[in-house]
């Protein structure tokens, strides 16, 4: 029981109250008390255990899945759960599933695309579920160019409907969750034609299956994709593909909040602007940058709690070996891994924020802000689902051997993880996207328009002209406002230099795809821009608890100096760091690591996770990592008989020589 012991005496050297940082960590006392009750309610239902999961068969794993979200909805109804604590109760159930997509995708396309009419028709059905919806926009042929989409929906003004067809191969629709097996209906993406002219891609609502025996209607080809990456994992969601062959439907069935198309088949704009249709962009993008905290922060509470249990090398005074968080290079690995799961989760209750001050000024028909935050949170879905997916896969390195066990929690983890990067926009593509609005933002400094919002800082000259850090020692990197500068100063030129090269093109988009790389990592600097500067706005308030502000200050300092360290380059070119200023940052870096050490194991108990929600063996609250892992080892099916299947077959014959080989 030595594991127990450690992390126990790990506790007790903690400098800051762990209750209040809980309350920061999850946003509100109120959210804290959500979760805290929640996810004990679902750890403690043996309905919900998901030990067992690795080892499914994918029909197994699929069929046992259906059961856990019945069984969640049926415990939703019982326990006549709010919206809020539904949601959070499909979170800590932790299996991916059709209701993801149902109530992620489906339901909020409709409330922000449909009409009001649409709108009353449609969602009483789907908060009963009395039907279920999924989101089919990606086709095999093509994903993140969703203008690329080659679905039709043909208006036949004779019978008052859309027909519905997929042309080629490649227009199958090819991803969508719950769409392979589950789906009564779904939204899907098509190109809308009324009387031969292409009017772009639109959205419709299709019934696909008989709400009597889930049969496929008529001219509905669907089925699932098969196996993805990993064990366990994805594999629990029914990614599908769906072919339709003049499939018919009432021309209401259109979401016709921003465009119509009247009954004589005229194609109308409504006075509702079409960025409107950022807004759901917007909302699903924050909820996924909130999902890379959670999952960070899951992957970095397993590798912090294993490296203080495991000891490897170095014997101590006491006959121990050394913990392997006390060496250096598992904290310089750790530390600014666990510094990035609260920054990202601090910039996500800014973009929840965001969101919420876009919807209010889109009803009061101000559209000013919509371009700059479907830019910020477009980049932000980027930056932090691959810092994620990275983070994951390095935390299972910090773990040695034993993360490669699927026991370990961590390979399933990023396995599930790891679509991010693609799913909503392809993360490339993103950075992309908000590049060009940082260009179209730097060309129009000079005819005096005011840059907004994240992109505020590009209208101050003298970050542009050559003035620069004036550090001098290793502690001066601690003032926010000198990082801040500093990340200012990096984003502003290299936007400022991608801008004037592009210039020098006759052809703007034959340079913009000549220069993409570069531009790539101008939308990477001023993402991280924004996390570095909503986590020290998140400072600023009013933070309650002993000692809760300085760890938070910490973690803040060592985000950006382990930024600044990794994109070294950047700072250096940019001529606003000198070299010997990028050596005093990273001196202080060091020490930030040593000051973290004694609260590590306190700053990832503040997540909250139960033992249920991690997943892990090694990452287990009480540190009884040893006997545990020789446990399971014993459960594996493998092991179910002492000689195995196959011994009299196969093992027996080449021991005894007595293999048939075949004369040639």
């Amino acid at each position: 029981m030595e594991g127990l012991d450690q992390l126990a005496h790990e506790r007790e050297r903690t400098l800051f109250d762990v209750d209040a940082m809980k309350i920061v960590w999850a946003g509100s006392r109120h959210a804290f008390q959500l979760s805290d009750r929640i996810s004990k309610l679902v750890a403690a239902d043996p309905a919900f255990q998901k030990d067992s999961r690795p080892m499914l068969s994918r029909k197994e794993l699929f069929k046992n899945t259906l059961r856990k979200a019945t069984y969640a909805w049926k415990r939703i109804i019982e326990l006549r759960l709010s919206e809020e604590e539904a949601s959070k109760l499909r979170f800590y159930v932790d299996e991916p599933a059709f209701t993801d997509l149902h109530w992620g995708m489906f339901v909020p396309v409709i409330k922000g695309q449909g009409t009001e009419e649409q709108q009353q028709k449609w969602l009483p059905l789907a908060y009963k579920m009395q039907i279920i919806g999924c989101y089919a926009q990606t086709e095999l042929g093509h994903g993140s160019n969703v203008q690329g989409l080659e679905t039709t929906a043909t208006f036949d003004p004779k019978t008052d409907e859309f027909i519905i067809h997929s042309p080629t191969l490649t227009s199958s629709k090819w991803w969508p969750g719950g769409l392979g097996k589950v789906s009564t209906h779904a939204v899907v993406f098509a190109r809308l034609i009324t009387d031969g002219q292409d009017h772009g891609v639109h959205g419709f609502i299709v019934q696909l299956r008989s709400l009597d025996d889930h049969s496929p209607l008529p001219g509905i080809t669907v089925g699932d994709i098969g196996m993805k990456f990993g064990n366990g994992a994805y594999n629990t969601m029914d990614n599908g593909v769906l072919r339709f062959d003049h499939v018919r439907i009432p021309r209401n069935q259109m979401l016709m909040r921003v465009s119509q198309v009247s009954r004589e088949g005229k194609y109308l704009q409504s006075n509702v602007p079409r960025q409107l249709l950022y807004g759901t962009m917007v909302f699903v993008r924050q909820a996924i940058v909130a999902d890379a905290s959670s999952a960070l922060s899951r992957a970095v509470c397993i590798a912090t709690r294993y490296s203080a249990v495991r000891r490897q090398f170095g014997l101590q005074e006491n006959g121990l070996e050394t913990q392997v968080i006390d060496y250096k290079t598992q904290q310089s690995r750790l530390f600014p891994l666990l510094a990035s799961a609260y920054a990202f989760r601090f910039v996500s209750e800014w973009l929840k924020w965001l969101y919420t001050d876009v919807t209010q000024r889109s009803q009061a028909n101000d559209f000013s802000t919509l371009p700059e935050a479907h830019a910020c949170t477009a980049g932000l879905k980027s930056l932090t689902t691959t810092a994620t997916a990275d983070g994951i896969e390095e935390c299972r390195k910090l773990c040695g051997g034993h993360g490669y066990l699927c026991s370990s929690g961590l390979p399933e983890l990023f396995a599930v993880y790891v679509p991010a990067c693609t799913y909503e926009g392809d993360n490339i593509v993103l950075l992309l996207q908000a590049a060009r609005f940082l260009m179209k933002t730097v060309t129009q400094l000079g005819s005096g328009k005011k840059p907004v919002g994240t992109t505020a800082y590009m209208g101050r000259t003298e970050l542009l002209v050559q003035c620069h850090c004036n550090v001098q020692r290793a502690e001066d990197w601690l003032k926010p406002s000198v990082i801040l500068e500093a990340f200012e100063a990096r984003s502003a030129r290299m936007s400022v230099a991608c801008a004037q090269k592009l210039s020098k093109f006759t052809n703007y988009e034959e340079g913009f795809a000549e220069l993409s790389a570069d531009l790539v990592g101008a939308a990477v600097a001023h993402c991280q821009l924004i996390v570095v500067s909503k986590f020290i706005e998140k400072l600023q308030q009013d933070i309650t608890g002993k000692g809760v502000k300085q760890q938070l200050e910490n973690l803040c300092n060592i985000y950006a100096l382990f930024l600044l360290h990794k994109h070294q380059g950047d700072f250096l070119s940019t001529g606003y760091v000198t070299p010997k200023q990028a050596s005093l940052a990273n001196d202080q870096l060091r020490s930030l690591y040593s000051q973290v050490r004694p609260n590590a194991i306190a700053l990832v108990d503040a997540f909250n996770y139960t033992d249920h929600f991690l997943g892990s063996i090694l990452g287990r609250y009480d540190g009884n990592v040893y006997p545990n892992l020789y446990e399971a080892a014993w459960k594996d099916p493998l092991n179910d008989t002492v000689v195995p299947d196959g011994y009299r077959e196969y093992i027996k014959p080449m021991l005894k020589q007595q293999l048939r080989i075949a004369r040639l």
